[in-house]
């Protein structure tokens, strides 16, 4: 796995487990939501100093975002998308 896909992938896959959206997120770190999502997507490549802060936004060591998954969940994809209107928080 690449470094930009192995920090992207780490970066949904941190951000999911503790229920945060991206809004939310990119918020909290000081950044675009645009820029997060085309983090997540391996279209940017970010800097040490931004990864640094989207750490600390989430709570994990920088390390966090360089851990190679083991070959059974990377091969587990993520939802894609937003979550059907009757499912969002205030709608339906």
């Amino acid at each position: 796995m690449k470094a930009r896909t192995l920090v992207a992938w780490n970066v949904r896959r941190i951000r999911l487990s503790r229920g945060i959206s991206q809004d939310k997120l990119a918020y909290e770190a000081g950044i675009d939501r645009s820029y997060l999502a085309s983090l997540e997507r391996q279209s940017k490549n970010p800097t040490i100093d931004l990864l640094g802060r989207i750490a600390e936004t989430l709570d994990v060591h920088l390390s966090e975002f360089f851990v190679r998954p083991s070959k059974s969940v990377a091969a587990k994809s993520f939802a894609k998308g937003r979550k059907p209107a009757a499912l969002r928080p205030g709608k339906g």
